[in-house]
C-alpha cells in the first residue's frame, strides 16, 4: 500500500500543468437549455422536450414556466430523471415547485428579476433590493439553492448594481445569492463588457449567449450570427470563468430543437476560432446557418 501510494504522489507530481488546467465552459455537457418551455413553437410535453434535450446532447435545463405548466411541474421533473437531464434552474417562485425540489431532493438555481427599488442614492436601493431579496435568499437556502439576480433592464440589471446587492446579502449571511448573466439584456454592455463582465465574475451562477448586434437589432439572434459575441465570449474565457453557459429558444415562432440546434452550431464555429479544441457537438442532424 505504501508502495503504491508513492507511485501515485510521484505520479501526480508529473502530470502536465495543462491536463489540470479548468475545464473548457464551452464544453457540451456544461451548456444550458435556457427559454425552451413556453417559448417553444412546438409546444412538447414534458417527455417530449426531455427527450429533444437527450437528443442534442443537452443535458441541462433551466425550466422556464407559465401558469399553464403549473400541473406538470412533477412531470418534467420525472420525464428529466428517466433521460438523465439536470433540472438545472428554476424560473421564478412558485410553492408548489418548491415542495417538489424537497420530494425529489432537488438542488437547482433559483433564477429571478429584482424589482425596482425604493429610494434616492445608491445605499438606499442597495438596502431596498436586500430587503425585497431577503425572504426568498432563506427559503433558498433552506432548499439548499443557489439564487440568481438575473439582469432584465432597469436598475437591478445593471451589472455594477447586482454587485452591490451580492455583496450586501453576503455580508448578511447568504452566501448562495449570485448573478444570472444575460447576453440579450445586456446589449447596453457591449462595450464594457469586459469592465462588467470582471466585477461580476466572483458572483457569477450562469453566463447565457446570445448573438450580439447594436441596439438589439435583433434582440434574441443566432450565435455567431452577430457582430459583438466573439469578442465577448473571448473575454468570458479569458477570464477563467468556469461555471455553467446557457443557449436560448426563446423565439415564439421556432421550435426549440431548431433553436438550439442553430446556436450549438453557431457556437462550435466560434469556439473552433478561439481556440484549436472545439469541444461542442457538431452531429449530422445540426442546421447549418
Amino acid at each position: 500500500m505504501r508502495l503504491f501510494a508513492t507511485a501515485v504522489l510521484l505520479f501526480a507530481c508529473f502530470v502536465p500543468i495543462a491536463s489540470v488546467k479548468a475545464a473548457d465552459p464551452l464544453r457540451q455537457d456544461n451548456l444550458v437549455a435556457w427559454c425552451i418551455v413556453p417559448f417553444d413553437a412546438a409546444k412538447r410535453t414534458p417527455e417530449q422536450r426531455a427527450v429533444m434535450l437527450e437528443e442534442l446532447g443537452i443535458g441541462r435545463c433551466a425550466y422556464d414556466w407559465r401558469a399553464e405548466h403549473v400541473p406538470t411541474f412533477e412531470q418534467e421533473i420525472e420525464a428529466y430523471q428517466k433521460h438523465n437531464i439536470e433540472f438545472f434552474a428554476f424560473w421564478g417562485v412558485h410553492e408548489e415547485a418548491f415542495k417538489l425540489f424537497e420530494k425529489y431532493d432537488l438542488h437547482p438555481q433559483i433564477w429571478l428579476m429584482l424589482p425596482q427599488p425604493e429610494g434616492n442614492i445608491q445605499e438606499e436601493k442597495v438596502a431596498s433590493a436586500v430587503n425585497n431579496l431577503t425572504p426568498l435568499a432563506k427559503r433558498a437556502k433552506e432548499l439548499g439553492c443557489e439564487l440568481g439576480i438575473y439582469n432584465h433592464g432597469g436598475w437591478s440589471g445593471e451589472p455594477r448594481n447586482m454587485v452591490d446587492v451580492c455583496q450586501a446579502m453576503r455580508q448578511e449571511g447568504f452566501d448562495n445569492v449570485g448573478i444570472v448573466y444575460n447576453f440579450h439584456h445586456g446589449h447596453e454592455h457591449i462595450a464594457d463588457f469586459a469592465e462588467s463582465f470582471k466585477q461580476m465574475k466572483p458572483y457569477l451562477l450562469c453566463v447565457n449567449l446570445n448573438g450580439m448586434n447594436d441596439n438589439a437589432q435583433p434582440k434574441i439572434l443566432g450565435i455567431g450570427k452577430g457582430m459583438y459575441e466573439r469578442g465577448m465570449i473571448k473575454t468570458v474565457l479569458e477570464s477563467g470563468y468556469d461555471g455553467p453557459i446557457g443557449i436560448l429558444d426563446h423565439r415564439n415562432e421556432l421550435d426549440s430543437k431548431e433553436s438550439l440546434q442553430e446556436n450549438l452550431s453557431g457556437l462550435a464555429e466560434l469556439q473552433a476560432k478561439l481556440s484549436p479544441k472545439s469541444t461542442i457537438s457538431t452531429a449530422p442532424n445540426m442546421i447549418g446557418d
